[in-house]
Protein backbone atom coordinates (compact mmCIF):
# COMPACT_ATOMS: atom_id res chain seq x y z
CA UNK A 1 0.00 0.00 0.00
CA UNK A 2 1.47 3.34 -1.05
CA UNK A 3 -1.49 5.64 -0.39
CA UNK A 4 -3.09 6.82 2.84
CA UNK A 5 -6.03 8.97 3.92
CA UNK A 6 -5.21 12.44 5.25
CA UNK A 7 -7.05 15.60 6.30
CA UNK A 8 -5.73 18.27 3.94
CA UNK A 9 -6.01 22.07 3.96
CA UNK A 10 -7.51 23.17 0.63
CA UNK A 11 -8.46 26.80 1.24
CA UNK A 12 -9.93 28.90 4.06
CA UNK A 13 -13.10 27.14 5.16
CA UNK A 14 -12.11 23.76 3.68
CA UNK A 15 -10.15 20.92 5.26
CA UNK A 16 -11.06 17.70 3.46
CA UNK A 17 -10.11 14.03 3.55
CA UNK A 18 -7.97 13.04 0.57
CA UNK A 19 -5.65 10.26 -0.53
CA UNK A 20 -1.94 11.09 -0.33
CA UNK A 21 1.26 9.05 -0.64
CA UNK A 22 2.52 7.47 2.57
CA UNK A 23 5.52 9.63 3.60
CA UNK A 24 9.06 8.62 2.82
CA UNK A 25 11.47 8.86 5.73
CA UNK A 26 15.09 9.88 6.01
CA UNK A 27 17.83 8.28 8.14
CA UNK A 28 16.91 10.26 11.28
CA UNK A 29 13.13 9.94 10.90
CA UNK A 30 10.45 7.47 11.90
CA UNK A 31 7.21 6.55 10.17
CA UNK A 32 4.36 6.32 12.66
CA UNK A 33 1.05 4.58 12.05
CA UNK A 34 -1.49 6.78 13.76
CA UNK A 35 -3.81 5.04 16.21
CA UNK A 36 -5.31 8.12 17.87
CA UNK A 37 -5.19 11.84 17.20
CA UNK A 38 -7.40 14.87 17.70
CA UNK A 39 -8.35 18.35 16.49
CA UNK A 40 -6.91 21.45 18.14
CA UNK A 41 -8.12 25.03 18.32
CA UNK A 42 -5.06 25.99 16.27
CA UNK A 43 -6.35 23.72 13.50
CA UNK A 44 -9.55 25.76 13.53
CA UNK A 45 -7.48 28.95 13.11
CA UNK A 46 -5.96 27.26 10.04
CA UNK A 47 -9.40 26.20 8.78
CA UNK A 48 -10.67 29.77 9.06
CA UNK A 49 -7.65 31.19 7.27
CA UNK A 50 -6.50 33.07 10.39
CA UNK A 51 -3.17 31.22 10.36
CA UNK A 52 -1.63 30.60 6.92
CA UNK A 53 -0.34 27.20 5.83
CA UNK A 54 0.40 25.76 2.40
CA UNK A 55 -2.45 24.36 0.35
CA UNK A 56 -2.34 20.58 0.32
CA UNK A 57 -0.72 20.33 3.74
CA UNK A 58 -1.88 17.54 6.05
CA UNK A 59 -3.16 19.13 9.25
CA UNK A 60 -2.77 17.98 12.86
CA UNK A 61 -0.02 17.96 15.48
CA UNK A 62 -1.09 15.49 18.20
CA UNK A 63 0.11 11.99 17.26
CA UNK A 64 -0.36 8.77 19.18
CA UNK A 65 0.67 5.66 17.30
CA UNK A 66 2.95 2.74 16.54
CA UNK A 67 6.38 2.82 14.91
CA UNK A 68 5.94 1.41 11.42
CA UNK A 69 9.46 2.06 10.16
CA UNK A 70 12.69 3.53 11.53
CA UNK A 71 15.34 5.51 9.69
CA UNK A 72 18.70 3.83 9.23
CA UNK A 73 20.41 5.95 11.91
CA UNK A 74 17.66 5.82 14.55
CA UNK A 75 18.58 3.81 17.63
CA UNK A 76 16.87 3.13 20.94
CA UNK A 77 13.46 2.29 19.47
CA UNK A 78 11.86 -0.75 17.83
CA UNK A 79 9.34 -1.14 15.08
CA UNK A 80 5.93 -2.00 16.54
CA UNK A 81 6.58 0.13 19.65
CA UNK A 82 3.77 2.40 20.88
CA UNK A 83 4.89 6.03 21.03
CA UNK A 84 3.82 9.65 21.12
CA UNK A 85 5.55 12.70 19.73
CA UNK A 86 4.99 16.24 20.89
CA UNK A 87 3.28 18.90 18.80
CA UNK A 88 6.67 20.61 18.94
CA UNK A 89 9.42 18.56 17.29
CA UNK A 90 12.86 20.15 17.87
CA UNK A 91 15.82 18.87 15.93
CA UNK A 92 17.74 18.48 19.20
CA UNK A 93 20.91 20.14 17.88
CA UNK A 94 20.06 23.81 17.16
CA UNK A 95 21.20 26.53 19.53
CA UNK A 96 17.60 27.12 20.61
CA UNK A 97 16.98 23.44 21.25
CA UNK A 98 20.21 23.02 23.22
CA UNK A 99 19.21 26.08 25.24
CA UNK A 100 15.98 24.28 26.19
CA UNK A 101 13.81 26.49 23.97
CA UNK A 102 12.50 23.68 21.77
CA UNK A 103 9.48 25.56 20.43
CA UNK A 104 11.74 28.21 18.84
CA UNK A 105 14.14 25.65 17.35
CA UNK A 106 16.18 26.99 14.44
CA UNK A 107 15.77 23.83 12.34
CA UNK A 108 18.54 24.79 9.91
CA UNK A 109 18.74 28.55 10.47
CA UNK A 110 22.43 29.55 10.70
CA UNK A 111 21.96 31.28 14.07
CA UNK A 112 19.85 28.38 15.40
CA UNK A 113 16.68 30.29 16.32
CA UNK A 114 13.37 30.60 14.48
CA UNK A 115 10.08 31.95 15.80
CA UNK A 116 7.76 28.93 16.25
CA UNK A 117 10.39 26.87 14.41
CA UNK A 118 9.75 23.81 16.54
CA UNK A 119 6.14 23.63 15.42
CA UNK A 120 6.44 21.58 12.26
CA UNK A 121 3.52 19.11 12.21
CA UNK A 122 0.62 20.63 10.32
CA UNK A 123 2.49 23.91 9.95
CA UNK A 124 5.61 23.48 7.83
CA UNK A 125 5.46 19.70 7.23
CA UNK A 126 2.60 17.23 6.89
CA UNK A 127 0.81 16.56 10.16
CA UNK A 128 -0.88 13.63 11.79
CA UNK A 129 -4.60 13.76 10.99
CA UNK A 130 -3.80 10.89 8.68
CA UNK A 131 -3.11 7.18 8.69
CA UNK A 132 0.65 7.76 8.84
CA UNK A 133 3.00 10.61 9.75
CA UNK A 134 6.73 11.15 9.36
CA UNK A 135 8.32 12.16 12.65
CA UNK A 136 11.50 14.15 11.97
CA UNK A 137 14.51 13.77 14.25
CA UNK A 138 12.91 10.75 15.86
CA UNK A 139 15.47 10.31 18.64
CA UNK A 140 14.74 13.83 19.90
CA UNK A 141 10.98 13.43 19.77
CA UNK A 142 9.59 9.93 20.28
CA UNK A 143 8.51 8.90 23.78
CA UNK A 144 7.41 5.30 24.49
CA UNK A 145 3.91 4.86 25.91
CA UNK A 146 3.71 2.75 29.10
CA UNK A 147 1.99 -0.56 28.42
CA UNK A 148 -0.85 0.08 30.85
CA UNK A 149 -1.96 3.38 29.31
CA UNK A 150 -4.47 3.66 26.47
CA UNK A 151 -4.26 5.96 23.50
CA UNK A 152 -7.00 8.19 24.87
CA UNK A 153 -5.24 8.49 28.23
CA UNK A 154 -2.13 9.93 26.59
CA UNK A 155 -3.86 11.88 23.81
CA UNK A 156 -3.57 15.19 25.66
CA UNK A 157 0.19 14.90 26.19
CA UNK A 158 1.45 16.04 22.76
CA UNK A 159 -0.17 19.48 22.94
CA UNK A 160 -2.88 20.68 25.28
CA UNK A 161 -1.51 19.09 28.43
CA UNK A 162 1.98 20.34 27.64
CA UNK A 163 0.67 23.79 26.69
CA UNK A 164 -1.75 24.15 29.60
CA UNK A 165 0.81 23.00 32.15
CA UNK A 166 3.34 25.40 30.65
CA UNK A 167 0.98 28.29 31.36
CA UNK A 168 1.30 27.47 35.05
CA UNK A 169 5.05 26.85 34.77
CA UNK A 170 5.79 30.06 32.84
CA UNK A 171 3.69 32.00 35.32
CA UNK A 172 6.00 30.64 38.03
CA UNK A 173 3.10 29.71 40.29
CA UNK A 174 4.32 29.14 43.82
CA UNK A 175 2.86 27.19 46.71
CA UNK A 176 0.09 29.27 48.25
CA UNK A 177 -0.56 31.49 45.21
CA UNK A 178 -3.96 32.69 44.08
CA UNK A 179 -4.44 32.11 40.36
CA UNK A 180 -7.11 33.20 37.87
CA UNK A 181 -7.53 31.35 34.58
CA UNK A 182 -9.54 32.94 31.79
CA UNK A 183 -11.28 30.43 29.46
CA UNK A 184 -11.80 26.76 30.21
CA UNK A 185 -11.46 25.19 26.84
CA UNK A 186 -9.14 22.18 26.67
CA UNK A 187 -5.94 24.23 27.17
CA UNK A 188 -7.49 26.33 29.94
CA UNK A 189 -8.63 23.19 31.71
CA UNK A 190 -5.11 21.77 31.50
CA UNK A 191 -3.82 25.08 32.89
CA UNK A 192 -6.21 24.60 35.81
CA UNK A 193 -4.82 21.12 36.44
CA UNK A 194 -1.27 22.47 36.09
CA UNK A 195 -1.90 25.28 38.58
CA UNK A 196 -3.06 22.73 41.11
CA UNK A 197 0.05 20.60 40.57
CA UNK A 198 2.24 23.70 40.97
CA UNK A 199 0.79 24.30 44.43
CA UNK A 200 -1.73 27.12 43.94
CA UNK A 201 -3.83 27.51 47.07
CA UNK A 202 -6.77 29.15 45.30
CA UNK A 203 -7.75 28.70 41.67
CA UNK A 204 -10.44 30.91 40.13
CA UNK A 205 -11.64 30.10 36.61
CA UNK A 206 -13.75 32.07 34.15
CA UNK A 207 -15.97 30.65 31.42
CA UNK A 208 -19.68 30.37 30.65
CA UNK A 209 -20.20 26.78 29.45
CA UNK A 210 -21.65 24.74 32.35
CA UNK A 211 -19.95 21.50 31.26
CA UNK A 212 -16.55 23.20 31.14
CA UNK A 213 -17.01 24.77 34.55
CA UNK A 214 -17.99 21.37 35.95
CA UNK A 215 -14.83 19.76 34.53
CA UNK A 216 -12.78 22.68 35.88
CA UNK A 217 -13.98 21.87 39.39
CA UNK A 218 -12.94 18.24 38.92
CA UNK A 219 -9.47 19.36 37.84
CA UNK A 220 -8.87 21.67 40.79
CA UNK A 221 -10.82 24.93 40.44
CA UNK A 222 -11.99 26.33 43.79
CA UNK A 223 -14.22 29.07 42.39
CA UNK A 224 -15.92 29.26 38.99
CA UNK A 225 -17.21 32.48 37.44
CA UNK A 226 -19.78 32.53 34.65
CA UNK A 227 -18.91 35.71 32.75
CA UNK A 228 -22.47 35.94 31.42
CA UNK A 229 -23.73 36.30 34.99
CA UNK A 230 -20.95 38.18 36.77
CA UNK A 231 -18.24 40.61 35.74
CA UNK A 232 -15.06 38.54 36.17
CA UNK A 233 -12.76 41.48 36.92
CA UNK A 234 -15.02 42.94 39.61
CA UNK A 235 -15.72 39.49 41.06
CA UNK A 236 -12.05 38.48 41.25
CA UNK A 237 -11.13 41.85 42.78
CA UNK A 238 -13.84 41.30 45.38
CA UNK A 239 -12.80 37.71 46.09
CA UNK A 240 -9.22 38.86 46.74
CA UNK A 241 -10.22 41.88 48.88
CA UNK A 242 -8.92 44.19 46.18
CA UNK A 243 -5.44 42.66 46.19
CA UNK A 244 -5.61 40.85 42.87
CA UNK A 245 -4.17 37.49 41.93
CA UNK A 246 -0.54 36.42 41.89
CA UNK A 247 -0.83 34.85 38.43
CA UNK A 248 -3.45 35.23 35.70
CA UNK A 249 -3.47 32.78 32.79
CA UNK A 250 -5.08 33.81 29.51
CA UNK A 251 -6.10 30.73 27.53
CA UNK A 252 -8.31 32.01 24.72
CA UNK A 253 -6.53 34.63 22.65
CA UNK A 254 -8.84 37.65 22.56
CA UNK A 255 -8.44 41.30 23.50
CA UNK A 256 -11.14 40.99 26.16
CA UNK A 257 -9.63 38.01 27.96
CA UNK A 258 -6.11 39.45 27.76
CA UNK A 259 -7.26 42.77 29.17
CA UNK A 260 -9.27 41.09 31.92
CA UNK A 261 -6.31 38.91 32.91
CA UNK A 262 -4.09 41.96 33.14
CA UNK A 263 -6.71 43.87 35.14
CA UNK A 264 -6.93 41.29 37.95
CA UNK A 265 -3.18 41.09 38.68
CA UNK A 266 -1.78 42.31 41.96
CA UNK A 267 1.20 44.67 41.70
CA UNK A 268 4.16 42.55 40.69
CA UNK A 269 1.92 39.76 39.42
CA UNK A 270 2.38 37.74 36.23
CA UNK A 271 0.15 37.40 33.18
CA UNK A 272 0.88 34.07 31.50
CA UNK A 273 -0.52 34.14 27.98
CA UNK A 274 -1.36 30.91 26.13
CA UNK A 275 -3.84 32.31 23.61
CA UNK A 276 -3.29 32.32 19.85
CA UNK A 277 -4.16 35.88 18.82
CA UNK A 278 -5.52 36.65 15.37
CA UNK A 279 -5.61 40.44 15.78
CA UNK A 280 -3.37 43.14 17.24
CA UNK A 281 -3.55 43.57 21.00
CA UNK A 282 -3.71 46.87 22.86
CA UNK A 283 -2.65 47.29 26.48
CA UNK A 284 -4.98 49.58 28.46
CA UNK A 285 -3.17 52.22 30.49
CA UNK A 286 -5.00 51.61 33.77
CA UNK A 287 -4.62 47.82 33.71
CA UNK A 288 -0.93 48.26 32.88
CA UNK A 289 -0.46 50.78 35.71
CA UNK A 290 1.19 53.09 33.18
CA UNK A 291 4.03 50.57 33.01
CA UNK A 292 4.91 51.07 36.69
CA UNK A 293 3.20 48.08 38.33
CA UNK A 294 6.18 45.69 38.15
CA UNK A 295 3.97 43.24 36.27
CA UNK A 296 5.36 40.57 33.99
CA UNK A 297 3.75 39.38 30.74
CA UNK A 298 5.05 36.09 29.37
CA UNK A 299 3.93 34.09 26.34
CA UNK A 300 4.42 30.38 25.87
CA UNK A 301 4.26 28.03 22.91
CA UNK A 302 3.76 24.35 23.71
CA UNK A 303 6.98 22.76 25.02
CA UNK A 304 8.02 19.66 23.08
CA UNK A 305 10.69 17.02 22.76
CA UNK A 306 10.81 13.51 24.15
CA UNK A 307 11.86 14.46 27.70
CA UNK A 308 8.84 16.74 28.03
CA UNK A 309 6.63 13.92 26.75
CA UNK A 310 8.21 11.43 29.18
CA UNK A 311 7.42 13.68 32.11
CA UNK A 312 3.82 14.19 31.03
CA UNK A 313 3.37 10.45 30.53
CA UNK A 314 4.64 9.99 34.09
CA UNK A 315 2.02 12.42 35.37
CA UNK A 316 -0.74 10.48 33.59
CA UNK A 317 0.61 7.12 34.77
CA UNK A 318 0.77 8.35 38.38
CA UNK A 319 -2.92 9.20 38.38
CA UNK A 320 -2.24 12.70 39.72
CA UNK A 321 -4.21 14.18 36.83
CA UNK A 322 -7.08 12.49 35.00
CA UNK A 323 -7.74 14.19 31.68
CA UNK A 324 -10.05 11.45 30.38
CA UNK A 325 -13.14 13.69 30.82
CA UNK A 326 -11.75 16.00 28.13
CA UNK A 327 -12.51 13.41 25.44
CA UNK A 328 -16.19 14.08 24.86
CA UNK A 329 -16.59 12.74 21.32
CA UNK A 330 -15.12 10.01 19.12
CA UNK A 331 -14.93 9.94 15.32
CA UNK A 332 -13.31 7.79 12.68
CA UNK A 333 -10.78 9.39 10.34
CA UNK A 334 -13.25 8.83 7.50
CA UNK A 335 -15.61 11.24 9.27
CA UNK A 336 -13.06 13.92 10.17
CA UNK A 337 -14.83 16.59 8.12
CA UNK A 338 -17.91 16.12 10.32
CA UNK A 339 -15.64 16.22 13.37
CA UNK A 340 -14.25 19.58 12.20
CA UNK A 341 -17.77 20.92 11.78
CA UNK A 342 -18.67 19.88 15.33
CA UNK A 343 -15.45 21.18 16.88
CA UNK A 344 -15.20 24.46 14.99
CA UNK A 345 -18.79 25.36 15.90
CA UNK A 346 -18.39 24.13 19.50
CA UNK A 347 -21.55 22.04 19.34
CA UNK A 348 -22.87 19.41 21.74
CA UNK A 349 -20.57 20.36 24.62
CA UNK A 350 -17.45 19.24 22.72
CA UNK A 351 -14.08 19.53 24.41
CA UNK A 352 -11.77 17.12 22.57
CA UNK A 353 -12.48 14.59 19.85
CA UNK A 354 -10.58 11.30 19.65
CA UNK A 355 -9.94 10.47 15.97
CA UNK A 356 -9.10 6.85 15.22
CA UNK A 357 -8.52 4.91 11.95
Amino acid sequence: MSQMKAAVFVEPGRIVLEDKPIPDIGPLDALIRITTTTICGTDVHILKGEYPVARGLTIGHEPVGVIEKLGAQVTGYTEGQRVIAGAITPDGTSYASLDGCHSQCGCGAPHGWKTMGGWRFGNTIDGCQAEYVRVPDAMANLAPIPDDLTGEQVLMCPDIMSTGFSGAESGKIRIGDTVAIFAQGPIGLCATAGARLQGAARIIVVDTVPERLAVARRLGADTVIDFNKDDPVETIRSLTDGRGVDVAIEALGTQNTFESALSVLRPGGTLSSLGVYSQDLTIPLSAFSAGLGDNRIVTTLCPGGKERMRRLLNVVASGRVDLAPLVTHRYKLDDIEAAYDLFSHQQDGVLKIAITP
